[in-house]
């Protein structure tokens, strides 16, 4: 089978499992919070702004659309089946509704030595975004969100626009730091500090993520949504536009730090755990018991992939 062949079934598989898995957790409040909308309407608006960031991206960086996040990944020599097994885990994974590293899982595997910054940014981004949530559920939208709670009913205009705003804000910066994780599979020059991708490839690339959110966004997202809807209110619109905001300007933080790939997953896992604990604390409508079982639960899900990451970039290249 060619390297080519190859790739393509790696990007394939790479673009279904990571949009099922990592952006279903960015899109999971909208998606919830939307759900009386027709699929296509949310599709077409998550799918013109994925359009935009691929096309600014590769027109202003060279061909490069992973926004320099895989500078420090190099080209493999040789592109052979061990590239496409991480995907192909994280595909099962997601069918499983775990929501793991993609991060960690498919760019290890290319290149094992930048592990260490990837796994200290990412910490760092779950513990920035745990307490960045307690401090804003606890002190700023405490009365909000009680309200939010108590009253239900058609929402105003004025909150489907913030919530969709907030929403956009946060899909751009997920895809900044995540189209790393798909495009690390495609031809990049060697030779080139900026890993630029033929026009070619580019257009395919983008008709095939297309369609294969369009897939994820007609089964409503999918195993992963679970993990959205567990928590509390995220099928609120105005509650869900807060959840948006906040990891998007955490992503944008970490986005402007550096260019090491991190993983959004641990930002995201670390968010929704200081907001359970913010509002069990202000409402405590839920035992400490059941709150710290959902907080080790997610927890513990993201610390396998991790696992499961390092597993595979040690033993896969043995295979070969």
């Amino acid at each position: 089978m060619s390297q080519e062949v190859l790739m393509v079934i790696g990007f394939a598989l790479g673009a279904y499992s990571i949009i099922g898995n990592d952006a279903i957790q960015t899109l999971g409040t909208f998606l919830s919070s939307n759900a009386h909308r027709p699929w296509w309407v949310l599709w077409l608006f998550a799918g013109g702004i994925i359009t935009m960031v691929l096309v600014y991206g590769w027109m202003a960086h060279g061909g490069d659309v992973s926004y320099g996040r895989l500078e420090a990944i190099a080209v493999p020599d040789h592109f052979s089946w061990i590239y496409c097994v991480p995907p192909f885990v994280l595909l099962l994974l997601t069918r499983w509704g775990i929501p793991v590293s993609t991060t960690f899982l498919t760019l290890t595997i290319f290149a094992p030595s930048v592990l260490g910054e990837m796994l200290i940014k990412s910490l760092l981004g779950y513990a920035t975004a745990f307490v960045a949530a307690i401090v804003v559920y606890r002190l700023v939208t405490r009365g909000l969100e009680a309200h939010f709670a108590r009253t239900e009913g058609p929402t105003s205009s004025w909150w489907v626009a913030a919530q969709w705003c907030s929403t956009g804000f946060l899909w751009s910066q997920w895809l900044i730091q995540d189209l790393a994780n798909i495009y690390v599979f495609l031809p990049r020059d060697p030779a080139s500090r900026t890993p630029d991708l033929a026009l070619g490839w580019f257009m395919l690339s983008v008709v095939g993520i297309l369609a294969l959110l369009a897939v994820i966004f007609y089964n409503h997202g999918g195993a992963i949504q679970k993990v959205v809807l567990s928590k509390t209110n995220t099928t609120d619109i105005r509650s869900a536009t807060f959840v948006d905001l906040i990891y998007g300007i955490v992503l944008y933080i970490f986005k402007e730090i550096s260019k090491v790939p991190m993983s959004t997953t641990w930002v995201f896992v670390g968010l929704l755990a200081g907001r359970e604990i913010a509002i069990a604390w202000n409402r405590r409508h839920r035992s400490r018991r059941g709150v710290s079982r959902l907080v080790i639960s997610d927890f513990t899900k993201a610390l396998a992939g991790l696992l499961v990451s390092v597993a595979l970039a040690l033993l896969l290249p043995r295979l070969t």
